[in-house]
């Protein structure tokens, strides 16, 4: 026991005298250490949705006045400024009616409907009784029958029979396309043609490329809401005929191009389905239009005849010239639901700027944003995943143009 006791007390004295002359380092000091940053590892240490760290080259905006030939959709139409109107001259009840839906073509001359009138039935024995009775009042009676809307034929064909014309003839008084008063000409657009962009499958990720201005549809050959059987009145007009000895070719333009069109301004244009068959025309009329919540421009191109039909599709090629802006491929701007990004270079990475776009002429985009000085990644799809959330920097406003 006594030995055990012995050892113990000189292994205590032994790490005793160990700990006091152990040597103290000359660089100790009161408190932690402090390391030194690696600053070469400094941006790799920023979130994700902030910046991206990737070797894909980089590119500079171009500026400078440049000429591109925009495409916009269009079709063929009736010309409104040269139509005729179909009215009753008598009051009655139409016993037969000719026209089955609306712009059925018809001819000059061709029979409309047949009108029974009461007040035009009396006017003819009144007239068929003067001529036997009085015949010097037969003047004034014709008078009466032609105010009611008969023809001098037809108060002959009267007098010479003997028999009274219970059904009034009506006849269209020109060549074209008939329609009812009451159906105008359509104002739905057709649908619109969104534009691809350009580069491969991955461009799409950044977001769609936004859908060009509606065109508008051609007029539907809807059935006629006038029947047989019903009441009209003397004067009231019942048809328009619109003349196709002059149609319309309407272009639709989305607002990034509205701006730079005017009257008299040139333009080619050929049918879809044959595009060798090109036109020059003039925009004779040009129209601010807002239709089911989309704001565009109609441009309208008065011309004759020709070979065209009335609901043709038609796509015209204009020349613009741009003054303003910078101009990058398309692949370098990417979308991010309403909102245009590009990446800028800094150091080692691409960091998201929000930037706001003008027009997009083959592969090219334009960008209203000063970009001038800054290096952009060629291809903004390489850079975003499919399901990231980008956080933007926003500090551009567009009042510092």
């Amino acid at each position: 026991m006594k030995n055990n006791y012995i050892v113990s007390a000189l292994a205590i004295a032994l790490l005793v005298w160990t700990g006091c002359t152990s040597s103290v380092p000359k660089t100790a000091k009161a408190g932690h250490r402090e390391w030194a940053a690696d600053s070469s590892i400094l941006p790799l240490t920023r979130p994700v949705n902030e910046q991206v760290m990737a070797t894909i080259p980089a590119i500079t905006a171009d500026s400078g006045t440049r000429i591109y030939a925009s495409e916009v959709r269009g079709i063929m139409t009736y010309d409104t400024r040269n139509q005729t109107s179909i009215a009753s001259r008598v009051g009655g009840r139409i016993e037969q009616l000719r026209i089955k839906y609306n712009y059925q073509p018809v001819k000059k001359g061709q029979l409309i409907m047949e009108v029974y009138s009461p007040d035009l039935a009396a006017a003819q024995r009144e007239l068929l009784y003067v001529a036997q009775n009085s015949p010097a009042l037969l003047p004034q009676a014709k008078q009466r029958l032609q105010l009611l809307g008969m023809q001098p034929a037809q108060i002959t064909q009267v007098l010479a029979t003997g028999n009274i014309l219970y059904r009034v003839p009506v006849y269209s008084n020109s060549d074209g396309y008939i329609s009812e008063t009451a159906a105008a000409l359509p104002a739905a657009p057709a649908a619109t043609a969104s534009a691809v962009p350009a580069g491969d499958g991955m461009g799409s990720m950044g977001g769609a490329a936004p859908a060009s201005a509606p065109t508008a549809s051609a007029p539907a050959a809807s059935p006629v809401l006038l029947r047989e059987g019903q009441y009209v009145a003397a004067g009231q007009p019942l048809f328009i005929i619109y003349q196709d000895q002059h149609l319309v070719a309407e272009f639709s333009f989305p607002p990034q191009l509205a701006a730079r069109i005017k009257s008299g301004q040139s333009l080619l244009f050929y049918p879809d389905n044959d595009s060798k068959a090109m036109q020059t025309g003039r925009i004779g009329l040009v129209v601010p239009v807002f239709r089911n919540g989309e704001n565009f421009t109609l441009a309208r191109v008065y011309l004759d005849r020709q070979h065209f039909r009335i609901g043709q599709l038609l796509t015209a090629s204009m020349p613009v010239m741009y003054t303003d802006g910078w101009w990058l491929p398309k692949k370098a701007v990417g979308r991010l639901g309403n909102t245009t990004v590009v990446f800028r270079k800094e150091k080692n990475g691409y960091v998201p700027e929000v930037v706001q776009t003008g027009v997009e002429a083959e592969d090219k985009i334009q960008v209203m944003t000063p970009i001038g000085g800054w290096q952009v990644a060629s291809n903004a799809a390489y850079l975003v995943d499919s399901e990231s959330f980008i956080k933007t920097n926003n500090s551009w406003k567009g009042n510092d143009l």
